[in-house]
């Protein structure tokens, strides 16, 4: 859906040119002028759009100087819902790093906005500041898109979102990130969501931005979940040749559409292996980005370590 910007200067008169509610995903959020705190500027969106048929709201900014606690946002959108029966989509701090960094753009405990909106079917949240985004197991049956967006997924949350119920979910991405942000998960973690046992209508999987990306390609490799997936997405992390390899000598992969490893560490020649492997079946590989890895000398004594950076961290 086309997004539209929402502003209090959309109100009164001004209300006529708005597009039909339904018809556009909603962006609210303050800006560095703005005098209004967002509370009020969400009680006037709700007052001036049909609440009752709108079906995508976009939450940017939430602030208007000083960095604020997002948790009465949280609030709000929990106390509205019932002015939202037609909530579809809810994508949750769509903040660019010009206005908060990744690393630093804190949450809160998520789980009440999915419990609040039962027919919610996408939910994006972004950010994960200083380890306070929480989310509990629960199960959901209409919500059919999640996606975490992270420098640094906490552990807690990849078995959080592994013990969940979400009979509809076909689409799962995780943010995994770097543990300086807090980004521990292991591939051990991720064992609930590579079993294939856990969200029988999943038919794209995102295990992105990972500092161990080999690793989770190989337990990818023969992983029971790939055989019912249309695409899979390994991009944005650290992934080399060794983690290509599994892939490669893994369980087949030429039934999906999509394979997308941008950013990475290949080698040419792993590049054209895995190409030449799955395009002749159809398979759309994306293998762009191709990053260089930095190399250091740690010490006197004249050994040299590489150094392998995702593409979301801070």
């Amino acid at each position: 859906m086309p997004v539209c910007d929402f502003t209090t200067a959309d109100t009164g008169a001004d209300a006529t040119d708005l597009p039909p509610a339904e018809s556009v995903a909603w962006r609210i959020a303050t800006n560095w002028d703005d005098t209004r705190p967002f509370t009020e500027q969400w009680t006037a969106f709700l007052d001036t759009v049909a609440a009752d048929r709108i079906r995508a709201v976009v939450i940017g900014c939430w602030w208007n100087d000083d960095y604020t606690d997002v948790r009465p946002v949280l609030d709000a959108l929990i106390a509205s819902a019932d002015r939202l029966p037609a909530l579809r989509g809810l994508f949750l701090a769509d903040v660019m790093s010009e206005q908060c960094e990744l690393s630093w753009l804190r949450m809160d405990d998520v789980t009440p906005l999915l419990e609040a909106y039962p027919r919610l079917e996408e939910f994006v949240v972004r950010g994960c500041g200083s380890g306070d985004l929480a989310f509990q197991p629960l199960r959901h049956e209409r919500l059919r898109v999640l996606r975490f967006e992270s420098g640094g997924l906490p552990g807690e949350i990849v078995r959080a979102v592994g013990a969940s119920e979400l009979p509809r979910l076909e689409h799962l991405a995780l943010w995994l990130g770097v543990e300086q942000y807090g980004g521990d998960a292991t591939v051990a973690d991720l064992a609930p969501v590579l079993s294939g046992a856990r969200f029988p209508a999943l038919t794209h999987l995102g295990l992105q931005d990972s500092e161990i990306q080999d690793e989770i390609a190989a337990a990818v490799a023969s992983a029971p979940v790939v055989a019912q997936l249309e695409s899979l997405d390994l991009s944005m992390g650290t992934l080399g040749d060794t983690g290509a390899e599994a892939l490669l000598t893994g369980q087949p992969l030429t039934h999906l559409g999509r394979l997308d490893l941008h950013h990475h560490y290949l080698s040419d020649a792993m590049m054209r292996r895995v190409c030449d492997a799955l395009e002749p079946s159809g398979v759309e590989v994306n293998v762009s980005e191709q990053e260089e890895p930095d190399v250091w000398d740690d010490g006197d004594d004249g050994e040299e370590e590489e150094y392998r950076y995702v593409a979301v961290s801070e």
